[in-house]
């Protein structure tokens, strides 16, 4: 298949929305396929040259007002360039959107007039949004950015890629009709691999002082990690302050792998802690290393739709302490109440990171069951039914183009685009 890949911002790492992408481009065209990227930026660096394959580069939007909030957040929106729309999608055997913003809505617009085969996948959730003004909690705002995407997006696709259920359900309770796919954006092979060499090892080790601390340094330190941007919804501060409370914030290293707009108010807030925490941008190899001497995995995020990077920890072996949040779709992953804590308490993190550490046994145990339970997550399984969605989209809209040719009437033009996926804000 040709397949065009719809995004505002493709080469950055710093974007989940972004790195899936890039991800499924990846394994798309080890699996024969040939994949181009539509968006608002271009290659940066050599590493970004790997992933391009004659792209289509509209440029980027400069909003007014918001732009220092785009650029605090490693986002950009694409500028709408109908010619090179035009271009790409006819290129294309099918056509498959990331973000519902400008450049994507227009190019729906372009797949309708067409017949173009279109798919979306639904990864910006409204919450991440609104905690950029801090309204992350404000339901009837959230509530409007559903509807938004709704209307102008989402209802005018047949076939959606949700990577979790947690968010099909959410589009479900918020009148999205059209077909969810649920499909995780997948973790690469070699977090799989690394955990499963780090059980081969430690079943190899008869004699260990302490299961604990078998995967750390020398230097007698509990490390503890979180992967994720600096930003308010991630929650760091969260585990920051939970040091206050735990029993052994003496011997704890933190370690935040992520960079963004909070990094400073972080710095500021872990003066008093006896062990400043590390502050690092990793790439993938780094970052399995840094996973690899890790003894615990804290994910504090009140929002995801998946949170991938809690899947490629717990694939090396590592238990997660998950927020227990209702709109997140990471708890999920929990595969007992000791993996939970109350979202945003630090006195009920450091619950959960003080039991951890005194029930090391326990911990071991765990941390075999969740490298097991990351198989299901492999990015190849992701793909292949990705894949399928992909076809069915092409045969229905060959089907439905087939008939509105057939007929030419208002109603099989209804067919592509019912009705009710019309519905007013």
């Amino acid at each position: 298949m040709k397949i065009l890949f719809v995004i505002d911002t493709f080469y950055t790492s710093n974007n989940g929305t972004s790195i899936s992408a890039q991800r499924f481009a990846g394994e798309l065209r080890r699996r024969g396929h040939r994949v181009r990227i539509l968006c608002g930026d271009k290659p940066k660096t050599a590493e970004d040259q790997q992933l391009a394959d004659d792209d289509f580069c509209t440029g980027i939007f400069h909003f007014p007002v918001f732009q220092f909030l785009c650029e605090k957040h490693d986002f950009f929106y694409a500028n709408a360039d109908r010619q090179l729309i035009r271009q790409a999608c006819n290129w294309a055997d099918v056509v498959h959107v990331y973000t519902p913003f400008f450049l994507s809505n227009a190019v729906i617009d372009y797949c309708e007039l067409t017949g173009k085969p279109v798919t979306a996948a639904f990864h910006v959730q409204p919450e991440n949004i609104s905690s950029s003004f801090g309204m992350g909690k404000f339901k009837p705002f959230n509530d409007l950015i559903y509807r938004l995407f709704r209307h102008f997006t989402y209802n005018r696709i047949r076939h959606i890629h949700t990577p979790s259920q947690f968010i099909a359900e959410e589009l479900r309770k918020h009148g999205y009709l059209s077909r969810m796919h649920v499909i995780s954006n997948g973790i690469h092979d070699e977090f799989l691999q690394a955990g499963e060499l780090k059980q081969s090892n430690r079943r190899s080790r008869s004699n260990s002082d302490s299961v604990l601390t078998s995967n750390s340094p020398t230097d007698g330190l509990i490390k503890i990690m979180m992967i994720g941007r600096l930003s308010r919804e991630k929650r760091q501060d969260v585990i920051i302050r939970a040091m206050r409370y735990s029993r052994y914030a003496d011997r704890i290293q933190l370690v935040f792998a992520g960079r963004g707009p909070e990094y400073e108010r972080y710095v500021r807030m872990s003066k008093d802690l006896k062990h400043a925490p590390r502050f690092v941008y990793l790439n993938r190899e780094q970052l399995i290393s840094e996973l690899l001497t890790t003894d615990l995995y804290i994910h504090a995020s009140d929002m995801e739709i998946e949170a991938i990077s809690c899947i490629e920890a717990f694939a090396t072996g590592l238990v997660p302490v998950i927020a227990n949040s209702p709109v997140s779709a990471t708890p999920q992953f929990a595969l007992d109440d000791r993996s939970l804590f109350e979202a945003g308490n630090p006195q009920d993190l450091a619950r959960a990171i003080d039991y951890w550490i005194e029930h090391p046994e326990q911990k071991a145990e765990m941390e075999q069951r969740y490298t097991e339970a990351a198989h299901r997550y492999s990015l190849s399984r992701s793909v292949r039914l990705f894949e399928l969605m992909l076809r069915q989209e092409i045969v229905e809209a060959r089907n439905n183009t087939h008939n509105r040719h057939e007929t030419n009437s208002p109603a099989a033009r209804a067919t592509v685009l019912p009705a009710h996926k019309r519905s007013a804000v």
